[in-house]
């Protein structure tokens, strides 16, 4: 017997059947897996090697966290968090548009017993694994330049993992209003490309006037460089719990509000 379907901001009613949403979308990701590697990473490591030598060897070292570091270490800490959340917010949009608009992909599945919820959270689960793939090669990149090679570095691997999932809970609830490709330009123009540029990702975030410091300290990329940028200098994040937190709000609302306007979609 079929449930009922929930209402459109009821609670995120998810199972263990997001699993074969995931798998499938793995299954497939395997075949144009280098493709897209190369989409994912060419973008990074073109900002790591064209700013952080080439504008790192005029700029030499910045403060930051208390201690003076090369301009390029400070750059490629951000990177890697960059990188995931772009990863995951190309595949949460424009990839799951395709399945869900575009090839009636999502139509299929849910003919099945997996419910609609289940392929949301299966979405943006997909989103952040393809995050963190994108993120772990840029690490190893910066590894093997020998940008850092600090054992803690490895710890922002969940870290990464955790933003890629939150930049796509707030993705999907784009993907769900969207009629088109070209709606997901507002996205990058309006929220992505400006938290890029003030979140600490290429320049201290203390060389913002005083209230920008205090509007950047709540955005998700924010969170996600204070927690990443001490491992690759050998220290422990200021304020873990905090930064913690502001990534699981972020996903948590993020995932309800795509949720319930994917519901409505659905049920026009």
């Amino acid at each position: 017997m079929t449930s009922a379907a929930p209402s459109t901001w009821a609670p995120p009613r998810v199972s263990l059947r997001w699993w074969p949403v995931f798998a499938r979308n793995l299954r497939v990701w395997r075949k144009l897996a280098l493709p897209s590697l190369l989409a994912n990473i060419g973008e990074p490591l073109l900002w790591l090697v064209a700013f952080g030598y080439g504008l790192g060897s005029m700029i030499g070292e910045v403060s930051a966290h208390g201690v003076q570091m090369p301009y390029i270490l400070f750059l490629a800490s951000g990177s890697v968090c960059m990188s995931a959340m772009n990863a995951a917010s190309f595949e949460a949009l424009y990839s799951a548009f395709s399945r869900m608009h575009v090839q009636k992909t999502w139509d299929g599945i849910l003919n099945t017993p997996v419910q609609l919820d289940d392929v949301v959270l299966a979405e943006m689960l997909w989103a952040g694994f393809k995050a963190l793939f994108s993120a772990t090669v840029i690490l190893a990149v910066i590894w093997a330049l020998g940008i850092t090679q600090s054992p803690r570095t490895l710890l922002a691997l969940p870290i990464l993992l955790a933003t890629g999932v939150t930049f796509a809970s707030l993705a999907l609830v784009f993907n769900a209003k969207a009629s088109g490709y070209d709606f997901f330009t507002y996205y990058f123009a309006v929220f992505l490309s400006p938290m890029m540029f003030v979140s600490g990702v290429f320049f201290p975030r203390e060389q913002l006037p005083a209230f920008a410091q205090v509007i950047t300290d709540w955005l998700p990329l924010t969170a996600a460089v204070e927690l990443v940028r001490p491992l690759f200098l050998e220290q422990w994040p200021a304020e873990p719990w905090r930064n913690l937190a502001i990534l699981a709000a972020y996903a948590s609302v993020g995932l309800w509000v795509a949720l319930a306007f994917t519901r409505q979609r659905f049920r026009r």
